[in-house]
C-alpha cells in the first residue's frame, strides 16, 4: 500500500486528476446503480400493497355507512315507517298494541300509550292524543281523521242513572221535589260550600244532579266558574241565578312536592304533563309559575288557563 501512495505522489498532476476523475465516475455509475434496483424494488412492493390499501379503504367505507344506517333518526324512521303504516278508525282508549303498530307508531310510543292507560288515563278527545310524548305533527295530523272516542267510553266523574230527573228548563216548575222544601227565585248559594241537602233545594235539582255537584267539585278541588257545571253535563246558564262562586274556598294542589300519581288526579292534569312537571322540578328545582311549562308541547293555552286556578308554587319546607 505504501509503495502505490508513493507511486501516487509521482505522478504528474494531470495523471493525479485523471485517476481521481475516473473513480468518481465509477462511484457514481454504482451509486445510480443501487439507487435504481432499490426504486425498482419499493415500487413493486408498492403495486404489490395497493390492492391490500384499498380493499382497507372500502373496508373503512362500508364500516362508516353501517354505522349510518344502524342509527336512524326518529324523523327518518316515521317517515320509513309511514309508507308501510295502515289507516283504520281507531280509539286510542281500548286500541291493542298491534293495532298501535299498524298505524305507524314505534315500540317505546306504544308501550308510553300502554302504560298511562293502565294507570287510569283516558283520552277525553282526538286532541289529547297530540299530547303523546314524541309524537309529530305529521303523523298526529295524519291520524286524526281516523282517532274515534265514542261518547260512552269518555269517563265522567258520575255516570248519570237513566232515572235521573232531568234539570229544569224554567224555574217556574214544582216547588216541591221529591218532597223537599225547594228555595224561592232570588236565593243565591255559595256553589264551593252547599253539601247535597242544600243543593236539593233548588228547583230542578235532584239527589242524582247534587250528587254529581259535590262529586267533580271533589275530585277539582273546587269550582272557579259556573260554565265548569257544562264538564258534567247540567246546563249552567239555567243555575246562573242561584249560585256564586268562592273562589278562596278552591284546594290547591302543591305541584313542588306533589307526585306523577297525585297530580294525574285532577281532571286537568293527564299522565304526560304530570311527568313533565315533575320533571322539570327535577332538572331546573321548584316552579314560581306556570311559564317556564309553556314552552314544552304536553301543554296548550286552554290548559294553562284552568290549571292556574289549581296549582300552589309554595316551596317544600326542610
Amino acid at each position: 500500500m505504501k509503495r502505490y501512495f508513493q507511486e501516487f505522489i509521482f505522478y504528474n498532476r494531470g495523471q493525479r486528476l485523471a485517476i481521481l476523475v475516473l473513480s468518481l465516475l465509477l462511484l457514481a455509475v454504482g451509486g445510480t446503480d443501487l439507487c435504481v434496483s432499490h426504486y425498482q424494488a419499493q415500487r413493486s412492493m408498492a403495486e404489490d400493497s395497493l390492492p391490500a390499501a384499498r380493499n382497507e379503504s372500502e373496508a373503512l367505507h362500508r364500516f362508516l355507512a353501517g354505522i349510518t344506517t344502524q342509527k336512524p333518526s326518529y324523523q327518518t324512521f316515521q317517515t320509513q315507517h309511514s309508507l308501510l303504516a295502515k289507516r283504520f278508525p281507531f280509539n286510542p282508549n281500548t286500541a291493542d298494541s298491534a293495532q298501535f303498530h299498524q298505524l305507524g307508531l314505534p315500540d317505546w310510543m306504544i308501550r308510553n300509550i300502554l302504560n298511562y292507560r293502565a294507570k287510569g288515563g283516558r283520552f277525553r278527545q282526538a286532541e289529547d292524543f297530540k299530547k303523546i310524548y314524541g309524537l309529530k305533527e305529521e303523523l298526529f295530523a295524519s291520524l286524526l281523521p281516523y282517532i274515534k272516542i265514542p261518547a260512552d267510553t269518555t269517563p265522567a266523574p258520575i255516570k248519570k242513572k237513566q232515572d235521573e230527573p232531568q234539570l229544569l228548563t224554567a224555574v217556574r216548575d214544582s216547588p216541591q221535589y221529591a218532597g223537599i222544601e225547594k228555595y224561592s227565585p232570588g236565593t243565591v248559594i255559595e256553589l264551593n260550600r252547599a253539601d247535597t241537602t242544600e243543593l236539593k233545594k233548588i228547583p230542578g235539582i235532584g239527589s242524582g244532579i247534587a250528587r254529581r255537584i259535590v262529586a267533580y267539585r271533589k275530585q277539582l278541588g273546587g269550582y272557579y266558574d259556573l260554565n265548569q257545571l257544562k264538564e258534567i253535563n247540567l246546563q249552567a246558564n239555567l243555575l246562573s241565578g242561584w249560585f256564586q262562586i268562592d273562589t278562596t274556598q278552591i284546594i290547591r294542589i302543591p305541584v313542588n312536592q306533589a307526585s306523577v300519581a297525585r297530580l294525574q288526579r285532577h281532571p286537568y292534569i293527564n299522565f304526560y304533563q304530570a311527568k313533565a312537571i315533575v320533571d322539570y322540578r327535577k332538572k331546573k328545582g321548584c316552579l314560581h309559575s306556570l311559564k317556564p311549562l309553556a314552552l314544552l308541547e304536553e301543554f296548550t293555552r286552554k290548559d294553562f288557563e284552568r290549571i292556574r286556578h289549581y296549582v300552589d308554587f309554595s316551596e317544600p319546607g326542610p
